[in-house]
């Protein structure tokens, strides 16, 4: 799944390349990925519309259009957006939706799976998406401190790998780069959240900045479905510590790194440096 370092390298490839361009149509091949509104509705919303930019918000991606309406897409696990100049066309064998564009190219959602899901609101009316309003802050602004993670933790028995998980606490960190926190900082993923430190929330805190920070400029983690805004993978599974290496040596003391199931989801570290 895109987690936030993808999430961002798309958004600021579409930004770059669709801040000032209209949508001239829409073509849906798979409907039930839109989740609203209705996909004629949803054409009349868009057809015409200037993109004013793109941001996000955790790993959601929000298109602006002209006059206050948004574009709201998750991509979820295998989900990708693509711009296409024109006389360009990305692979079209998993396409759901393409976004026609005034003066030729297009954008171009694309999802294997079809866990991704696409939202459409008209300028005033409620950005109603499931899990938007309720994200905790994001991990690179200036809201997330060693205060405010050890301010949040405290008391809780979940391990706190699955509190990293939470969106609710944390905006956009996932799978890979909270496995990559919890090894820099040392941290045992199976800890009570609540049993963590001051000085350890504030080496967690810098590890999650540090991670995030590296995947950015690696363009991103690819170890299958993910691609940028252009279309390409990234590189940062390349220079991964921990996640995916299970049985390879651990990069600090040359013991194996070991893989086991916390809270449901796969969770890779060493057991002799993670504490």
């Amino acid at each position: 799944m895109p987690e936030l370092p993808e999430v961002e390298i798309i958004r600021r490839y579409l930004d770059e390349n669709l801040a000032g361009r209209t949508i001239d149509d829409v073509t849906i091949l798979l409907p039930r990925q839109l989740k609203h509104p209705d996909p004629e509705a949803f054409r009349v919303l868009i057809r015409g519309q200037r993109i004013e930019r793109v941001a996000r918000r955790g790993k959601y991606l929000l298109i602006h259009l002209q006059e206050g309406a948004h574009l709201v897409f998750h991509l979820r696990m295998t989900g990708s957006l693509v711009y296409e100049p024109q006389g360009t066309v990305a692979e079209t064998g998993h396409t759901r939706m393409v976004f026609s564009l005034a003066g030729g190219g297009a954008l171009r959602f694309s999802d294997i799976r079809t866990f991704g899901c696409v939202y459409g609101f008209a300028a005033g009316e409620e950005i109603a998406v499931p899990g938007l309003q309720s994200l905790g802050p994001e991990p690179l602004s200036d809201d997330f401190t060693s205060s405010y993670l050890a301010a949040a933790l405290k008391g809780r028995k979940q391990p706190v790998k699955s509190f990293l998980l939470d969106q609710r606490r944390i905006a956009g960190l996932g799978n890979i780069y909270a496995d990559e926190a919890l090894f820099l900082a040392r941290i045992d993923p199976r800890r009570a959240a609540g049993s963590l430190s001051a000085q350890e929330c504030r080496c967690l805190t810098e590890a999650v900045r540090k991670v995030l920070r590296d995947g950015l400029k690696d363009g991103g983690t690819t170890f299958r479905d993910y691609r940028n805004g252009a279309g390409e993978s990234g590189h940062h599974q390349e220079h991964l510590l921990v996640y995916h290496r299970a049985g390879k040596p651990c990069p600090a003391c040359g013991r194996p790194v070991e893989k086991l199931t916390v809270g449901g989801r796969g969770t890779h570290f060493c057991p002799h440096c993670q504490r």
